[in-house]
């Protein structure tokens, strides 16, 4: 009986385990000064060839994956 309780825990912790976090909710919009603060930095990539404008992200810290606002 013992066994059987401790398959059963070990299977439903496996399964909330599978479960992405990121799903849960979606990241906000943030400002620079907002990521700064938080610990992270404004990595900034250019779209496609660069032609077709810019995104801004903050890596790290609190904000970590969230668009930078262009205008606070």
């Amino acid at each position: 009986m013992r066994k059987l309780s401790y398959a059963l825990l070990a299977a439903l912790a496996a399964s909330a385990l599978a479960v992405p976090v990121a799903a849960a909710a979606l990241p906000a919009d943030v400002t620079a000064g907002q990521c700064i603060a938080g610990g992270g930095v404004i990595v900034i990539s250019a779209v496609g060839d660069g032609s077709r404008g810019y995104t801004k992200r903050c890596v790290g810290g609190v904000h970590d994956g969230q668009t930078v606002l262009r205008h606070p």
